[in-house]
Parts: C-alpha cells; structure tokens; sequence
C-alpha cells in the first residue's frame, strides 16, 4: 500500500531528513509531495561553475544531497515528490536498476502530464527528465534526481507547475546549457497544483501499488491571516486580558460541561479558526455546555499527595502544565507525586485553536528555573521527571538552551532520575534541537497533536511535516522518541490511524492519545466525543505497528503514565547517548 502524503510547503532540509528516516528505518512506501522555499541542491559531483550567484544573496539556501545530477532549483509552484519504494527483485543500486526506475519515475509524470492536458510530453535522448515541444525546442518540464540502494529509492522529482522560471536563470539547471526550462502554465496548461497531485498520485498508485493508496493531505490553502501575529512578524503585541491559569486540553474536569473557563478574551479568534475547521471540512462541533459522557468525568479529590506536591511547586516558584494545562489527571497524578515541569515561563509565542496556555508577551529567561526545578524533583523523590515548555519563537534558540540546562541541573541533583522532556518545534531549527539532544534526555518528546488535515486549522504555527521531521531527527540520533495526538477536534479515526503510521514509520517509540475537551468558547469545539473502544484500536493498531508503548484513553494527556511508557522502553538499561 502506498502511504501518500501532501504536505504543502516544507523547508528542504526538513524534507531531506525525514525521507532520509523513512528510507533507512520503514518497510512501508510513501510517496511525500510538497513545495519547497527557495533552494538550489546539487549532487556530489556537480560543477559548482554552474551555480552562478551567490544564493544567501538572492534568498536561498544550498544544499549538497546524496543524489545524482547537478544543480537545479526548487521553489514555490513546484510539484516535488520523493518516492520512498522498496522495489521488488532489486536489492542493489547499480546502473540498469536506477536506470529503470527513472524511466517508471519519468512514465507517471508523463502520463499524469496527458492527464492534466498536456499531451505529448515525453523523454529526450541523453537527458533525464520530462520534456515537452520534443518536434520543435525541447523543454524541460520536470528534473528527475534519484538514489537507489537496497532496493529501497530516495529523492525523486521536481515537476515545474507555475514556477517563476526567473530562478533558473540563477545557475545552469542540470548542467545543461543547450535547453531551457519550462512550466505547466508557461505552456499553456492552466491545472492547478491540486489537479497536478492527484493526477501524479493516481499514475503512480497505478505503477508502485495496484492495490491502491492511503492518502493525507494537509491545507491547500494557506493565508499569512492563519498564523499568530509572532509568527506573521508583528512582534509581540499588547498583554489582552485572559483567564487566570487554564489547560492545554481542557479547564479542570471535574465539571461536568466541556470547560470552567468563558470570561474575556483569549487571542485565538473563533472566527479565523472556523473558516479554518470549515474549509477543512469540521462543522460547528458540540455545544460548549454539552454534558461529557461518563468516561470523561474525573472526580475533584484534593488528597494529601495532591496538596503536599502543589506546595512544593509553591514553595519554588514553579510552573506546571498541570495546572496551564487544567489536565483532568492533576488529581490522580500529583497524588501519586507525579508532575509535569513548564519551563521558560508561562506565556506562549503562539496561537494554537485548543490550547488554553496564557500568550501575552513572554517574560525574560529565568536563569534560576532550572535549578528550582532540580530541587523541586530531589524533594519529590522523582524516579522519572518530565519537563515541557511554551513555544518561544522570540528566543534565538527557540528556548533549546533552557531545556538542556534544566537536563543537567536535574541530573546532578538526582543522577537516578530519568528525565523527559516535551519539546516544541523550535521553528524547525535543527540546531536549536540538536542542542537538546546533546543534552542527552531519555526520552524527547514532540506532540503532532493532530491528523494532517486539521493541522492548519488547529495549530497554524507549526506543520505536519515539520513535527515528523523533528521526530525523525530525534529517533535517528538514536534517542527514545515520543509523540501525541488529541482526537475529538474533527478527524476521523481512519485518519488517525494513519497518523500513528507516520509516527511509527519515522521511529516514536511511545505515543499519547486522548480526547479534546474545549477550554473556552473562543477555542475550537469539540467536534465529537470520542467512545473508548477507539481508544482501545489505536492502542492494539499501535503495539501492532511495532510502538513499544501505547497510551491511548479518553484521559490521557502528554504525560500521563509517563513512568510506564518510560518502563516499557526500558531507559534504565539503556546507554544515554554521550552529550556532543
């Protein structure tokens, strides 16, 4: 079964390493289409004459890649897809065998071509790609670039669709000087980037997977309005008037109706995000006075585990997602001397549609928390301490510094505690992560929080794509990965068992699943209660696919159970990877 994905705009380099994990680490073939930023790539032996500006000057990034072929450019308007095929009967990666599937590679883009009303496009002798105009002056409509080994391909091709051809005038594409690229719309072809993908999925499902495809697609419709005002680079704004502390997944759920907060304004406008919910085909939801069902009534029980660990977190200073979060758990975890740490403040750079964390403008770094949090775990007695973060998109490294000093205060004061930690993107920053991965944490965790399709809808900021890739280099660094999902936003279930795939195939070891409940009436409804026998598939779907520890029920939130999961790895036979 081929796994197709539409991802939407995808930097490169956060391409390149998660079809890089998908290659080595999956037995299943995924078919990735995307767009990329501007970025000029180029094999290993390419003439670096041919690149003829310097590419930070014009806005671009470079990159070598494990690839054949010279430079070429990739950009907006751009179809590219990187078939990750294990390709039956074909173990090595000699010349005929990549020779033969460049030719498959070339025959679905020309029939998809056809498809779309562009007939007649085909191949010219001694040149890859797809060409058009072969009778009159050849034209070069798609760059194909592949590696093949053990049987198993990577990379792909670049299918020019409504390409602003300027930037081929940028290097000489592919080394060739004699022919000129061209694009779907400069030849007259007025499909739209839709219409190109589903004809190249079909074409290719034909070829790599006659039993059919599994396909997801993220928005295809992306307005700069979507995102925070941080993140469109209107800096951070004015403190608006919020609710005192409230949850990430719900307000305290010992009410009986979805939330306990629905006074003042939160920064999330429930107008954007239902044109966002409705284009990605939500409804109006359940009411926000609607009645839970049974199973997701936590019972309020101030217990003295509970009331002797809410001092401690008192006595220094100290934030939990417990508490911003409103988790219906706080009562049965912190009884049992369990809590989550929220580190670099309490406010939030960013804007996603469930989520109830403050976001008025960020204090400055508390160079102090991370010790407070060591003490407050050594007093606790921990045997394994979790520890998450807000989004600071307004720190250099995303707040990645915080975190590993956090790691090692907390390891030199406890040296038998295990530590996790809840990450954000950090914008895709791989450098901002790898500072958390020298840092050693046993496990790092990263939540995709919801299917492709809503991903736009429910957390504008971030990207399917770039959560994947994030866990990709987590789990290919060799470290013990995590992720979660809420369900209950508008999904459907066969969605989210393509999700736990993804996750699966890109290396998580542990994910979370658990049902959304509604903060306020300014955030996202709840489009449906989610019955506990879908809890009860994913986790047997999810053991199934290999994951070493699923925690799938109505009530389960990031770090709930979190000592099980860390159990069911087994960290403490486990080497921590040596800090860099």
């Amino acid at each position: 079964m081929l796994r197709v994905r539409w991802l939407g705009r995808v930097r490169f380099r956060e391409a390149l390493d998660l079809q890089r994990r998908l290659w080595k680490h999956s037995c299943d073939d995924y078919l990735l289409l995307l767009e990329h930023d501007h970025v000029f790539t180029a094999g290993p032996s390419a003439d670096e004459a041919n690149l003829l500006v310097d590419a930070a000057a014009v806005g671009a990034d470079c990159v070598r890649i494990d690839r054949g072929g010279d430079f070429t450019y990739h950009g907006p308007g751009q179809l590219v897809g990187y078939p990750i095929l294990t390709l039956p009967g074909q173990r090595g990666g000699g010349l005929a065998e990549t020779a033969a599937y460049v030719r498959d590679l070339e025959q679905v883009l020309i029939e998809a071509l056809a498809d779309v009303g562009l007939p007649g496009c085909g191949r010219l002798r001694g040149y890859p790609g797809v060409w058009g105009d072969l009778e009159g002056t050849p034209r070069k409509l798609a760059a194909i670039g592949v590696r093949l080994s053990r049987g198993r391909t990577m990379h792909g091709f670049a299918l020019n669709v409504d390409t602003d051809l300027a930037w081929f005038d940028r290097i000489i594409p592919c080394g060739i000087r004699e022919y000129r690229p061209t694009s779907l719309r400069a030849e007259g072809c007025e499909a739209t980037m839709r219409e190109v993908v589903d004809a190249v999925v079909g074409r290719a499902a034909e070829r790599w997977s006659p039993a059919g495809d599994q396909r997801a697609d993220v928005a295809w419709r992306h307005r700069p309005s979507d995102l925070s005002a941080f993140s469109r680079g209107l800096g951070l704004g004015q403190p608006p008037k919020r609710p005192s502390r409230g949850s990430r997944f719900s307000a305290p759920a010992s009410a009986d109706t979805q939330g306990g907060h629905d006074s003042g304004p939160v920064p999330v406008a429930p107008l954007r995000s239902r044109a966002r919910l409705a284009e990605a085909g939500v409804g109006n939801g359940l009411q926000i006075a609607e009645r839970k069902p049974p199973w997701l009534r936590a019972p309020m029980d101030l217990n003295e585990g509970y009331l002797r660990l809410r001092r401690v977190m008192r006595q220094h200073d100290l934030v939990t997602v417990c508490e911003e979060a409103g988790c219906p758990n706080i009562f049965e975890c912190w009884g049992a001397g369990t809590a989550t740490f929220m580190i670099n403040g309490e406010r939030c750079t960013r804007a996603c549609g469930f989520c109830l964390v403050d976001t008025r403008q960020p204090a400055p770094i508390d160079p102090g928390e991370p010790r407070r949090v060591a003490s407050a775990v050594a007093e606790m007695r921990l045997e394994h301490a979790v520890v998450t973060a807000v989004a600071r998109d307004d720190l250099p490294d995303g707040g990645a510094a915080a975190f590993a000093e956090t790691i090692a205060a907390i390891r030199a004061e406890s040296p038998g505690t295990t530590v996790e930690v809840l990450v954000p993107d950090f914008g895709g920053d791989a450098e901002s992560l790898q500072i958390v991965l020298d840092a050693a944490p046993d496990i790092l965790n990263h939540n995709i929080e919801t299917v492709a399709r809503l991903q736009r809808a429910v957390r504008p900021s971030a990207a399917y794509a770039r959560s994947l890739a994030l866990l990709a280099r987590s789990a290919s660094a060799g470290h013990v990965t995590k992720s979660g999902i809420i369900v209950g936003m508008g999904e459907e279930d066969a969605e989210v068992d393509l999700t736990v795939s993804d996750l699966a195939a890109v290396g998580v070891s542990i994910v979370t699943i658990g049902q959304y409940l509604r903060p306020t009436s300014h955030h996202i409804p709840v489009a449906r209660w989610v019955p506990p026998e879908s809890f009860e598939h994913w986790r047997e779907a999810g053991v199934a696919l290999g994951l070493a520890h699923v925690e799938s029920s109505p009530l389960t939130r990031s770090s709930y159970h979190a000592a099980s999961g860390a159990a069911a790895v087994e960290l403490g036979a486990r080497t921590r990877p040596v800090p860099a």
